[in-house]
């Protein structure tokens, strides 16, 4: 039986060695261009471009043809999907996947809304490779990943809330707060949906804040840790040698935030997704 993985691109990740695995572009739109978020993308450009714009700005989720489209031809397919609460991607994508199983009698398909984005949402992918590759079958692999995203979490910590207050993401009050004197925004996701929890000040503050609330949620020595910063590359390598301070057995990934995700965690932002303790704000069940 052949599967694919097809993620939306919030997960940050357009290629997963070792298995058939797709990205859906989520878009930025400001004004009348619209950045479509590819590996063909001038990320560079985009966010200079975004940051000298005055105007409307926003994203847009893909369509459920755009999701039929990435499924392909493969008997097996899991969805992975920003927040539900954050985008209209997992809609569009239960949708796809209610008519692919109709046009396809026999074929199967699932769709996981990781109520969260970027980081944790790929681990989800990597958790669904390696039960592929342990030859368990699909509704084993929809269980014990369910489970196991109960067992994730991510974090963020962001010097600008400016393009999340604009489409609603974030209160505009909790916005003025960042940047202002060298005050970060850190916090967790929280049903879905993003909490600004801490305002330290200045960058060591913030890693150290970023580190007590990855011990508080259970991190263990030897777990995966995926830390994507937009052109921040300084400060994630720094955070990473934090984590291993304490915890040197930790498998930790640094990678480059695409578009979606750039958009909204701005220069300098951090979204930190790790193993830890079980998620009380998860708690999902196969359905």
């Amino acid at each position: 039986m052949s599967i694919r993985i097809v993620s939306d691109s919030s997960s940050n990740v357009f290629a997963l060695e070792g298995v058939d695995y797709a990205t859906v572009p989520m878009k930025i739109i400001a004004g009348e261009k619209e950045y479509i978020d590819t590996p063909e993308l001038d990320l560079q450009c985009m966010v200079e471009e975004l940051k000298a714009h005055k105007g409307k700005s926003g994203s847009s989720c893909p369509n459920v043809q755009e999701w039929l489209d990435a499924f392909g031809d493969a008997d097996e397919i899991f969805g992975l999907t920003i927040s539900k609460n954050l985008s209209g991607s997992y809609n569009a994508a239960r949708d796809a996947a209610r008519e692919y199983m109709e046009e396809h009698p026999g074929r199967k398909a699932y769709i996981f809304d990781s109520m969260s984005t970027g980081p944790q949402q790929i681990m989800l992918g990597e958790k669904i490779r390696e039960l592929r590759r342990a030859g368990l079958e699909f509704e084993q692999i929809v269980e014990k990943v369910l489970d196991y995203q109960n067992h994730t979490h991510i974090l963020f910590a962001l010097e600008s809330l400016t393009n999340l207050a604009r489409n609603g993401r974030t209160s505009p009050a909790v916005a003025k707060i960042a940047g202002v004197l060298g005050i970060r925004v850190v916090g967790y996701a929280k049903n879905g949906q993003l909490a600004p929890v801490h305002k330290p000040r200045g960058e060591k503050k913030t890693l150290q804040t970023l580190m007590d609330m990855m011990v508080e949620r259970g991190l263990y020595d030897g777990a995966l840790v995926r830390i994507a910063h937009c052109f921040g590359r300084e400060v994630a390598e720094k955070l990473k040698a934090l984590v291993l301070g304490r915890y040197p057995n930790c498998r930790i990934i640094i990678e480059q935030t695409t578009a979606l995700c750039s958009f909204y965690a701005e220069v300098g932002g951090l979204i930190v997704g790790f193993e830890g303790s079980y998620n009380e704000e998860n708690n999902n069940q196969a359905c």
